[in-house]
């Protein structure tokens, strides 16, 4: 073993830990890592810690909360990601970690990665099922729109309507639809627009762009928005090759403003050409309707029954004295014994129901008397009694009531009526 010589210095932990923490942010400050997500925990400090893995070896990394709360995706076990940052020594346990400064999803765009998470999220709880959509009106008295007030959408939605059906109007929520704060004024715009009844049914969206100009219509916040509407949504967002998760929520999906216009306004010309076609077929059906009643008529005033009355009511009395005269044909054996046959059947019918009118008698007592037995009146007969509030409600422990509470005391006959002046 070696001697410690007087020139030698000899190092703390925490001046070694100090001078290998030095080391390494100096060679290996602002590089990227790749790897497996795994022991991931979210700390209630807002910060982030995991382990970053490969098929050989694994690093200590932490994401602080002013960087994590930008994160687009969902960072989770399993995920395999690109970080950059610095690697540094976490002096109180000497071990090395790396501080991320960014992250990606390997392989995938963050985006199009959080794009899919908050799909199969919504999905699995039902969010994009057919049930929950709501018809549109047939003939709504106001349409809303929520979107730009400079963009082409409104432009076009207000053109087709004018073309339509000018008289229905067209109700503009001006709001932002890309870039920070546009998901959350949309998802209130909603909500205004439902909270204070202001059309029958509203069309949301904006024109076409990329994944991150769409992407306010894609944020959690308005599917839910779009999902708790009592007002029927159409969905306009981009064009026919774009679908967001404004889509999947809504009641309807648009492929193009244009559209969504036609879904929510009907066409005055159209309906007018179906209200006259309407007109024709229902002239059509009470001609033939008063034409029948005529033919039955004609056929009535026709027939047997009202030209030859009198013919009728002599066949029916010629049939009433012949079974007259069949009746006294009978002998007057038979007739006894009919008549006696009548009276036996007559005394067992009342004997029957004697029997069972005492059988339900017998049930009926011992019913009673097991209410009676299970009665809480019968309880209180033996000198216990049943304690409730001026409210009726009972009264199980001490806890229950207040000093100066009137309490009132049921027992076998009457009640008590007391006030509260010490709790034990």
């Amino acid at each position: 073993m070696q001697a410690i010589t007087t020139d030698q210095k000899v190092y703390t932990i925490s001046e070694l830990t100090r001078e290998i923490r030095r080391t390494i942010e100096n060679n290996f400050s602002g590089i990227w890592i790749e790897g497996e997500v795994s022991n991931f925990l979210r700390h209630t400090s807002g910060h982030m810690y995991l382990s970053l893995k490969d098929s050989g070896s694994q690093i200590q990394a932490v994401i602080f909360r002013n960087v994590n709360q930008s994160l687009r995706f969902e960072m989770k076990d399993g995920l395999h990601i690109l970080a950059y940052g610095k690697v540094t020594v976490y002096d109180k346990r000497g071990q090395y970690q790396i501080v991320i400064e960014r992250v990606e999803p390997k392989g995938v765009g963050a985006l199009e990665l959080a794009l899919r998470q908050l799909t199969e999220k919504l999905r699995a709880e039902g969010l994009f099922l057919p049930a929950h959509k709501k018809p549109l009106p047939f003939l709504p008295n106001r349409i809303g729109v929520i979107t730009s007030p400079t963009g082409a959408v409104i432009r076009d939605i207000l053109h087709v309507s004018k073309r339509r059906f000018p008289s229905i109007p067209v109700l503009l929520y001006p709001v932002k639809v890309q870039g920070d704060g546009a998901a959350g004024e949309i998802a209130k715009a909603i909500e205004d627009m439902n909270r204070l009844h202001l059309c029958d049914v509203l069309i949301v969206g904006r024109g076409g762009g990329s994944l991150e100009d769409l992407w306010a219509f894609n944020e959690e916040i308005v599917a839910r928005a779009i999902y708790n509407s009592g007002i029927p949504i159409i969905s306009a967002v981009g064009h026919e090759i774009d679908v967001t998760i404004s889509d999947l929520v809504s009641d309807r999906r648009a492929a193009t403003p244009s559209q969504a216009a036609e879904l929510a306004v009907p066409s005055a010309e159209e309906l007018s050409a179906r209200a006259r076609q309407t007109r024709g077929r229902m002239t059509l059906a009470v001609k033939n309707l008063i034409a029948g009643y005529k033919e039955q008529t004609l056929h009535l005033k026709e027939s047997y029954a009202l030209t030859q009355p009198g013919r009728i009511v002599e066949q029916a009395r010629q049939r009433l004295d012949d079974a007259l005269k069949q009746i006294a044909a009978l002998p007057g054996r038979m007739l006894v014994q009919a008549k006696n046959d009548f009276e036996n059947l007559a005394r067992q019918m009342t004997n029957y129901f004697k029997h069972l009118v005492e059988a339900r008698k017998s049930d009926f007592a011992q019913r009673a008397a097991q209410l009676e037995a299970l009665s809480p009146l019968a309880v209180l007969t033996r000198g216990y009694s049943i304690t409730s509030n001026e409210k009726g409600k009972l009264i199980r422990s001490a806890n229950e009531v207040r000093v100066g509470e009137e309490i009132i005391t049921k027992v076998a006959k009457g009640e008590i009526r007391s006030k509260v002046t010490k709790i034990t």
